[in-house]
């Protein structure tokens, strides 16, 4: 699958930063669940004043569960893996996070700020991260918050010293 074609179902979700804008296009007919369930959490609002908590320069930015006081927020139930759907982890494509349970991805998403093809799911011992989207604009906010200053907060590493809020998500029609 070209992962630069748009496919026909393509929303598009505005991530508005306390670090500037972020848009993504979501590719549906790749990863239709992780897609639904996404635009299920930016339609209720979930992303709304959460933070992006685990920052690493040269590899990723992630975000979408935490508030700016480190407490979790209460995620719908997990979602299967979908990352054999022939997306790779490039620079610029959203993906979800997830535990060691492949089938664990709840609302938790991060960006590649580089390609991390090793993420790619592989076989059965490395079943990869569902990439369901990539980054069409914004692409230099993404990098500045990836060269925010880190430190440790309780059992949370590389978290932003200043956090990084995710102030509003919104579907762009």
């Amino acid at each position: 699958m070209n992962q630069d074609a748009a496919p026909p179902h393509t929303p598009r979700v505005r991530l508005e930063t306390s670090a500037g804008s972020i848009l993504l296009e979501l590719n549906h007919q790749a990863a239709p669940i992780t897609c639904e369930n996404f635009l299920r959490y930016v339609n209720e609002g979930f992303y709304d004043g959460t933070i992006f908590h685990r920052v690493i320069k040269d590899f990723m930015i992630q975000g979408g569960g935490l508030t700016c006081d480190m407490q979790p927020k209460a995620a719908r139930e997990p979602i299967i893996n979908e990352a054999r759907n022939g997306l790779s982890n490039r620079r610029g494509t959203v993906a979800m996070a997830r535990t060691s349970d492949p089938n664990s991805a709840t609302s938790q998403f991060f960006i590649n700020q580089r390609d991390n093809a090793f993420l790619d799911a592989a076989d059965e011992q490395n079943p990869g991260y569902t990439v369901f989207g990539k980054t069409i604009e914004g692409l230099d906010v993404v990098d500045a918050i990836a060269s925010v200053a880190t430190t440790s907060k309780g059992p949370y590493t590389d978290v932003p010293i200043e956090p990084v809020v995710i102030q509003r998500a919104q579907v762009i029609e």
